[in-house]
């Protein structure tokens, strides 16, 4: 958490602390190829996962159309064999979304 600053009153405008900017790939094809390989990683693993936390912790970019393109990402993985669904996590606003987990395939690395 940052401390608010009183701005001086000399007229200057205080500098504003940089934040991170998410990068966006215009091709999904692009960035399939970019973020498959860390979900195929994490698949492997056998913990469960849930796609937005893995892109934020991971910094993943943003796919052309964010509002669609992860869940076909998600549902290509899983008609692949690579995940399974685990039950329900929570977004940032505590809504319902779905968590997964790599299958036993993907766990003895049969599939990628």
């Amino acid at each position: 958490m940052t401390t608010p600053v009183q701005p001086a009153l000399d007229g200057t405008v205080p500098e504003q602390p940089k934040t991170k900017t998410q990068q966006r790939i215009e091709d999904y094809e692009t960035w399939v190829e970019l973020v498959r390989p860390t979900f195929v990683e994490i698949a492997q693993t056998g913990q469960p996962f849930l796609f937005w936390k893995v892109a934020r912790d991971r910094e993943l970019p943003d796919p052309p159309d964010r509002d669609h393109d992860w869940g076909r990402f998600a549902a290509s993985l899983h008609k692949d064999g690579i995940t399974r669904t685990d039950g329900y996590g929570h977004t940032r606003d505590k809504s319902a979304v779905r968590r997964w987990r790599g299958t036993v395939a993907a766990m003895k690395g049969r599939a990628a």
